[in-house]
């Protein structure tokens, strides 16, 4: 089950256990808990302080297991085999539950041993998800520090009556007591945010009590990071307020075009930034939504929660996201049959009809993904031909359970009230209106800038981009901006966080060219000074 690498890299992780682990199984006999089974059985190999126990005689899912503290109320549960992206989750619950020390602020581990209630939660999530695996190891280490707290991880290909009966159609969602709680990424600090009520109120009123920036950065993506490192090295009051930091790198797959990284996946990317961040004196506010911006001397950036930042000069690095068709029935059946992520939901469409909406690189690479898990792919193209890479496109056209639709335009998503059953489509030549019966659409035509929050501040394109001179200034003195929100084109990773380094010099050099009232010590005085 497990590659001798595998098994040489885990025994030397569990060397780090210092607490007694027992692994309870619950099997049936079927293949997939004899394959948990031998999974199980060489992990206990691996190290003298964990055991296994089997049953087939208890009601839990099978093949499930749990992962205790002998002694303890502390235990998380698997239900499946975790591998893939959740092999990671799984090393970090046996460390864990094995008495690793958790690595959280101490804050946060005392508001979650402090939350009043008995919380249940369940997530169903694939094994190609890269988004899963930060809800399961947020709530893995929340129930280790607080037993009131149960939660189990599940794995939808495994569990299809339930994934049905519970109408799952994207991964991953947390159900929390048997109700729906929530789905996609979430962070420890987010679930946080949702069940302790008086959070949002807390972290304003701390947020209104901060000194004046000399830059704030809004937006944690790659332009950001870059954006805060940059300013940071100056020696200047640095601050980032992000709706979470990584932003759109988070759902990205594969980065291969990273100069001098060869290959990498978006959290670990995200990750490495944030880590990247956190070496310098940055003040992150994360999990904090901007809402408004006000100009003046001193800039207000105002948030959701109610919070206002006030700054010198700021760099707006808000990002783009998926864009939507807009077309009935898309909102309707979001999450219900409408998915903006193959390789997070594709799995839960095994079997099934699928479209992608979209004929470039993303929606190509989407349908070449989706024919290998789907009975079916129907891809539809707006425009007469397909704008993917060649060598994409021959591999779609190879495909023998792919159809490609061009000069269509998607005119309605139809479903039975709870989840998708066809789409519509105009036929642009002909005029012609068809139906395609399906039970997924998965959307793919770009990106959107956030920028809703900035009309009628900022000077926006017709795109609603940011516009920006050369040097990533905006229209307003003091701010500026970089990244995928602006109108710099090529949306890459490596551009934005060359455009985040140059408005973060912009910036610096605006500040100590600009006379403050509040100060009198300049910018360029306080580095000399820490020279």
């Amino acid at each position: 089950m497990l590659d001798a690498n595998l098994k040489t890299q885990l025994k030397t992780y569990l060397e780090k256990v210092v607490q007694p682990i027992e692994i309870v199984a619950s099997l049936d006999d079927g293949d997939k808990s004899r394959e948990l089974q031998a999974m199980l059985q060489e992990i206990v190999l691996l190290s003298d302080r964990i055991t296994l126990v089997e049953r087939t005689d208890d009601t839990e899912r099978k093949p499930s297991f749990s992962i205790n503290r002998p002694g303890t109320d502390i235990s998380v549960r698997f239900a499946g085999i975790p591998m893939g992206h959740e092999f990671t989750s799984l090393v970090l619950a046996l460390l864990q539950v094995g008495g690793h020390p958790i690595k959280l602020d101490d804050a946060v581990i005392e508001q979650i041993r402090n939350l009043d209630g008995d919380y249940r939660f369940e997530t169903y999530i694939s094994l190609s998800c890269q988004s899963c695996p930060e809800v399961v190891q947020a709530l893995n280490v929340m129930s280790i520090i607080n037993p009131r707290i149960r939660t189990e991880m599940i794995d939808g290909s495994l569990f299809q009556n339930e994934v049905e009966a519970r109408q799952v159609m994207a991964v991953p969602s947390i159900f929390l007591n048997g109700e729906v709680f929530g789905q996609g990424r979430s962070g420890v600090e987010e679930i946080l945010a949702k069940l302790d009520s008086g959070a949002g109120a807390r972290q304003a009123a701390e947020l209104n009590a901060k000194e004046i920036f000399d830059v704030l950065i809004v937006g944690g993506g790659p332009a950001g990071a870059a954006a805060a490192i940059y300013a940071a090295r100056k020696g200047i009051r640095t601050g980032v307020v992000a709706e979470r930091f990584g932003g759109q790198v988070l759902d990205t797959l594969a980065i291969e075009n990273f100069v001098s990284v060869k290959e990498t996946d978006g959290p670990h990317f995200a990750v490495a930034l944030e880590q990247h961040v956190k070496a310098y004196d940055v003040d992150i506010m994360n999990l904090q939504r901007a809402a408004s911006l006000v100009p003046g001397k001193l800039i207000e950036v105002k948030t959701a929660s109610g919070a206002v930042l006030k700054s010198k000069s700021v760099i707006l690095a808000t990002g783009a996201r998926w864009r939507e068709i807009n077309v009935p029935g898309e909102q309707q059946y979001r999450n219900h049959g409408v998915a903006y992520c193959p390789h997070c939901d594709g799995p839960l469409f095994k079997g099934k009809r699928v479209a992608v909406i979209g004929g470039g690189n993303s929606g190509v690479e989407a349908a070449i993904d989706l024919a290998g898990l789907v009975s079916h792919v129907t891809l539809i193209e707006f425009g007469a031909e397909l704008r993917a890479d060649a060598v994409l496109q021959r591999k779609l056209h190879s495909l023998r359970n792919v159809t490609v639709i061009t000069s269509a335009q998607t005119t309605e998503i139809h479903g039975d009230g709870k989840k998708v059953n066809g789409l519509s489509y105009t036929d642009r030549v002909s005029g012609a209106s068809h139906k395609v019966e399906l039970e997924g659409v998965f959307v793919q035509i770009g990106l959107v800038p956030n920028t809703e929050w900035l009309k009628g501040t900022v000077a926006l394109s017709r795109h609603g981009e940011i516009e920006v001179d050369a040097k990533g200034q905006t229209s307003i003195p003091g701010v500026f901006a970089a990244g995928d929100v602006t109108t710099v084109p090529f949306k890459q990773i490596v551009i934005a966080v060359g455009e985040g380094a140059k408005a973060s010099l912009s910036a610096f050099d605006y500040l100590i060219r600009t006379s403050f009232d509040d100060e009198s010590e300049t910018a360029e005085e306080k580095v000399a000074v820490a020279a």
